[in-house]
C-alpha cells in the first residue's frame, strides 16, 4: 500500500474512534449516577429495556443517537434527546422502538426531542412496521414550552399520528415505566394496548400537587394514576405487571402472534459480502475533502460479491449509476464521481460536480428503477451543480430540474449516504433530508452546508469589507485575517456531521463498515410497505 493510502487509514480510523468515543458519552444518558437512581427505584434503563426486548443478538439500528448534541449546554444538556429510538427485532419481527431516558431531566421533552420521536414515528408510518413505546417521561420541559407545545412539528403532533397509525392498521404497543404526565398520557392511551408497572408507573393529566393546586384535592400519585387505580377503577390501562421484565416479556408474547403482512417484493437473493475488503474503504477514500478518488474503488468494497452493473459508463461521467446487491437486496446506486474526468469531447470535467449529462443521466437511471421497482442509494460526496456561462447556456438548470424532479417522485425506497461533501443544490438533487429518503446516515466525513467552508468564509469577508467600505471604512490587513479566521472557525463547526445529527439532518454518524447494515435494515424495513402510488414526473423540460 501507498503513503497516501496510509495516511488516509490512519485519519479515517481516527474518525471512527472519535465516533466510537461520543457514541459512549451519549449512551451513559444522564450519567452514572441518575442510572444508579434508575436501578434503586427497580427500573431498567431506556437503553437496558429496548436490550432486553431485542432478539438476542440481533442487529439493532438507532436512529438519531447524536440528537441534542451540544444544543442545550444552557440547559444542563440533553443526551439522544432524552429518548433512544430505533429499528430492532423482536420475536422475529421488525418494528420501531421509542423509550424515554429518565436519567436526562426525567425524560422531559426538549424541542429536539419532539422532532426525533416524530421522525421515529415517520419511520414506522413509511415501512408500516409495528411500533413500541417505552414511556417514562415528566412531559414538556416547561422552560422551553414555547418551542415545543403549539406548532405543527411540536409535541401533540404525535398523537395526530397515532391516530393515523391506528387508521393505517399500524400496531402500536406501549408500556407505561414511569412518569406519564399530563397531555403526555394520550400516546399510550391512543395505542392498541396499554401496559404498566406497578409501583413506578403513573398516569395522569395532573399529578397530585397540581391537583391540590387546582381543586383542593389532597391526593398521592399512586392512588390518583397508579397501576391499581388505572387496571381496576378506570380501565385506562389494560394489564398491570410487578416489574419492567414482566411488562416486556408480555410485550414478546403479543409480538409472537402478529400475523403476517403484504410485501412490496423487493428482490433479495441470498446475501454475500464484498470480494473486496470492506477495511480498505478507509485507506482508499480521502481525508483530504479536496482530493479525487475513483468512487467505483468504494461501491465495489460495499456490495455483494463486489459485482456492480454500470448505466451509461461513458456518458455523463461525474456521476456514477448502476444496479448491484447489497446484503442480498438488489439495488440501483448513483454516487458522485470525484476524479477529474474527460468526455469524448476532449472536454475535463471537475470531480464531485454535477453536469448537465450527468444530471441527464441520473434522471433516466432513476425512472428505470422505478420501472423495475428497485430501491435506489445515493452515496453523496457532492460540491454542487456546473456554473458558468457555458453550463448555462447548455441548460444546467433544465436538466439539474429533471434530475431533482425523477428523484424526488420516485414511489421506491431511497436511502441516502452522506460519505464526503454535500454542498448546495447538489444535497437536493442527491436525495438529502428534504427528499424523503427512507434513511439518511453520514459517514464521519461527511461535510453539509450551502458551500465549503473556505468559499463561505471568502465570501462572507467580502460582504464585511464592502459594509465598511459604504461606511467610509477600511479594514486593516490584520482584522480582515481575523474576522476571517472567526469566520471559518464558525462555518466549519457548522460543516461537521455531529452538527447535522444532532438537528435531525440525518439519522446519525456511522463507521463506513455500518453502510450496508443501515442500507440492509432500511430495505427490509421498506419491503413491508407495498408501493400504491404509480410514478409520474409530471411536467419536465426536455
Amino acid at each position: 500500500m501507498d503513503l497516501e493510502f496510509n495516511k488516509n487509514e490512519d485519519e479515517n480510523k481516527r474518525a471512527v474512534s472519535d465516533l466510537a468515543a461520543r457514541l459512549a458519552a451519549v449512551k451513559k444518558g444522564g450519567g452514572e449516577k441518575r442510572i444508579d437512581a434508575q436501578h434503586q427505584k427497580g427500573k431498567l434503563t431506556a437503553r437496558e429495556r429496548i436490550d432486553y426486548l431485542i432478539d438476542p443478538e440481533s442487529e439493532f439500528l438507532e436512529v438519531a443517537a447524536f440528537a441534542g448534541d451540544q444544543m442545550y449546554e444552557q440547559q444542563g444538556g440533553c443526551p439522544s434527546g432524552g429518548v433512544v429510538t430505533g429499528i430492532g427485532y423482536v420475536k422475529g419481527r421488525q418494528c420501531v422502538l421509542v423509550a424515554n431516558d429518565a436519567t436526562v431531566k426525567a425524560g422531559a421533552w426538549f424541542p429536539i426531542t419532539a422532532k426525533k420521536n416524530l421522525r421515529a414515528q415517520e419511520i414506522a408510518i413509511e415501512n408500516r412496521l409495528p411500533i413500541i413505546y417505552l414511556v417514562d417521561s415528566a412531559g414538556v420541559f416547561l422552560p422551553m414550552q414555547d418551542e415545543i407545545f403549539p406548532d405543527k412539528e411540536h409535541f401533540g403532533r404525535q398523537f395526530r399520528n397515532n391516530a393515523i397509525m391506528s387508521s393505517m392498521g399500524i400496531v402500536q404497543i406501549a408500556a407505561i415505566m414511569g412518569s406519564c404526565v399530563a397531555g403526555g398520557a394520550y400516546l399510550p392511551i391512543m395505542s392498541d394496548e396499554a401496559l404498566i408497572v406497578d409501583k413506578t408507573g403513573s398516569i395522569f393529566l395532573a399529578g397530585s400537587y397540581l391537583v391540590k393546586a387546582a381543586i383542593g384535592e389532597v391526593i398521592d400519585n399512586e392512588e390518583l394514576g397508579g397501576a391499581t387505580t388505572h387496571c381496576e377503577i378506570s380501565g385506562v390501562t389494560d394489564n398491570k405487571f410487578p416489574n419492567d421484565e414482566a411488562a416486556l416479556d408480555y410485550i414478546k408474547n403479543i409480538f409472537s402472534k402478529l400475523g403476517e403482512t403484504i410485501k412490496a417484493g423487493f428482490n433479495r437473493e441470498k446475501p454475500a459480502k464484498p470480494k473486496l475488503d470492506e477495511q480498505e474503504i478507509y485507506g482508499l477514500f480521502p481525508s483530504d475533502r479536496a482530493k479525487p478518488y475513483e468512487a467505483k474503488d468504494i461501491i465495489k468494497r460495499l456490495v455483494d460479491n463486489s459485482e456492480f452493473t454500470e448505466y451509461k459508463a461513458d456518458y455523463g461521467k461525474t456521476l456514477i449509476c448502476g444496479t448491484a446487491r447489497i446484503d442480498g437486496w438488489a439495488v440501483g446506486i448513483v454516487a458522485n464521481q470525484r476524479l477529474v474526468v474527460k468526455t469524448k469531447k476532449g472536454e475535463m470535467q471537475m470531480g464531485g460536480v454535477i453536469y448537465s449529462d450527468s444530471a441527464d443521466k441520473a434522471a433516466r437511471f432513476v425512472m428505470n428503477c422505478n420501472q423495475r421497482k428497485i430501491p435506489l442509494v445515493f452515496l453523496q460526496d457532492v460540491s454542487g451543480f456546473m456554473v458558468g456561462s457555458k453550463a448555462e447556456h447548455g441548460g444546467i438548470i433544465k436538466d439539474g430540474a429533471k434530475m431533482v424532479n425523477a428523484m424526488a417522485n420516485s414511489v421506491v425506497p431511497k436511502f441516502t449516504i452522506v460519505i464526503g461533501n454535500s454542498y448546495g443544490a447538489g444535497n437536493y438533487a442527491m436525495c438529502g433530508k428534504a427528499y424523503d429518503p427512507r434513511l439518511i446516515y453520514s459517514w464521519p466525513t461527511a461535510r453539509m452546508a450551502v458551500m465549503s467552508g473556505a468559499s463561505a468564509a471568502n465570501t462572507l469577508l467580502q460582504i464585511n469589507i464592502s459594509a465598511a467600505k459604504a461606511k467610509g471604512q477600511e479594514l486593516s490587513e490584520e482584522e480582515k485575517s481575523n474576522q476571517l479566521k472567526e469566520i471559518t472557525d464558525r462555518y466549519n463547526r457548522q460543516l461537521s456531521p455531529y452538527y447535522a445529527a444532532a438537528r435531525l439532518w440525518v439519522d446519525g454518524v456511522i463507521d463506513p463498515l455500518e453502510t450496508r447494515k443501515v442500507i440492509s435494515m432500511g430495505i427490509e424495513a421498506a419491503d413491508n410497505a407495498p408501493i400504491e402510488k404509480q410514478f409520474n414526473v409530471g411536467v419536465i423540460q426536455t
